[in-house]
């Protein structure tokens, strides 16, 4: 069911006595103060246990920033779905600009990821966007068009419907710029029509949709406004707990 999410993708930050003030800051936080949005953090791996000790009663939800393309094996430093899925996380990420920039992953190895964390009841956030090169070239209508349908056309129906995808423009992460609202929107509405143009307009209205491109306190108030935008993957501000908790009142009526 389509719903307001606000997620936190903490990346390489935080040692652990920091990772563990951040999430009881959170926590207190999602306590005391009520919230019209999921909220969702994506802590290192290595704090994936801890965060799910401070959430115990699933006050926010937490997901691995990555999983592996293998069930299991001789696989070094990875993760795998069903690692993730005995520890009770909610899902991952997968896809995000920097796993496939600086790892080389495609949207064939995405396709990959989604269908093994869904068949382990996880939550895929897939994660699309186009590169500043290809903005000014005008491809990024094309460029987001083949990242969903070749990541996620092979779905079933009820298969998409349990995806969340986060719209992150390559050129407005960790950078200080932001696509205005209303260049976001028309690529949200666009990811939204070519679902529906595959599995039917209810299908599409189920999806959340979320930015990913340097939201701030100042301006997730008029992002979310927009009528095919249903949250954001934070980045920089999900490490400060006020930072954060603004977005996170980006929904608040």
């Amino acid at each position: 069911m389509r719903k307001n999410i606000v997620a936190g993708n903490w990346k390489m930050n935080k040692n652990v006595i920091e990772a563990q003030q951040l999430m009881f800051q959170l926590l207190d936080y999602k306590k005391h103060n009520a919230t019209h949005c999921e909220v969702w953090i994506a802590p290192p791996s290595l704090y994936l246990m801890m965060a799910k000790d401070v959430f115990a009663h699933n006050e926010i939800g937490v997901f691995a920033q990555d999983i592996s393309e293998h069930e299991s094996g001789a696989y070094t430093g990875e993760i795998s779905a069903d690692m993730l899925a005995s520890i009770h996380a909610a899902g991952a990420i997968i896809g995000h600009s920097e796993r496939r920039l600086y790892h080389g992953e495609t949207d064939a190895l995405c396709n990959v990821k989604v269908k093994l964390a869904l068949d382990k009841g996880l939550t895929p956030i897939y994660c699309n966007g186009e590169t500043l090169e290809q903005r000014k070239a005008g491809q990024h209508l094309e460029v987001v068009k083949n990242q969903t349908e070749e990541a996620l056309f092979t779905l079933t129906a009820d298969e998409i419907k349990k995806v969340v995808i986060a719209y992150e423009p390559v050129w407005a992460i960790g950078t200080g710029e932001t696509a205005s609202p209303e260049q976001a929107q028309e690529i949200h509405a666009h990811i939204r029509n070519l679902i529906a143009g595959k599995y039917g307009q209810d299908v599409a209205d189920e999806i959340s949709i979320l930015y990913g491109g340097s939201v701030k306190p100042d301006n997730a108030k008029e992002i979310f406004s927009q009528p095919d935008i249903d949250g954001g993957l934070i980045g920089g501000a999900a490490l400060k707990v006020d930072d954060f908790a603004k977005i996170i009142e980006g929904f608040n009526a």
